[in-house]
């Protein structure tokens, strides 16, 4: 048989898990509604992109470390998943440096006429 109950522990009870994970979503959909929000408002465009990409970190952080459990991992495995972030993160950046806008333009002509030539 169990033991009873005491008083003291009559009136508290632990928050489940689930209650923490409705937070955690909680905060996200406010996180989110902010970001809608921030994008029609008549702000200036360096300071509303600044404010973006820094709630959607917050996001990500919040993802990763509650909902992907990589808070209650070992650290190798954080340190494994921030290299590989890091990695996309810097072939993301070469990728739109490479084919920016000036690899975008369109030929002048006589650039467009050389390459005729060129080819044949």
């Amino acid at each position: 048989m169990s033991a009873p109950a005491t008083t003291a522990d009559a009136g508290h009870h632990e928050p489940s898990k689930f209650h923490f994970y409705i937070q955690i979503a909680m905060i996200l959909s406010v996180i989110t509604g902010v970001e809608v929000v921030l994008v029609y408002l008549p702000i200036v465009k360096w300071f509303v992109v600044t404010t973006l990409c820094t709630l959607s970190a917050v996001k990500f952080m919040f993802v990763i470390f509650f909902f992907m459990h990589l808070r209650w991992d070992k650290v190798f495995c954080t340190i494994l998943f921030f290299i590989g972030l890091v990695l996309a993160g810097f072939t993301m950046y070469a990728l739109l440096h490479l084919f920016g806008a000036d690899a975008s333009k369109p030929l002048s002509a006589a650039a467009l006429d050389f390459a005729r030539l060129a080819v044949g």
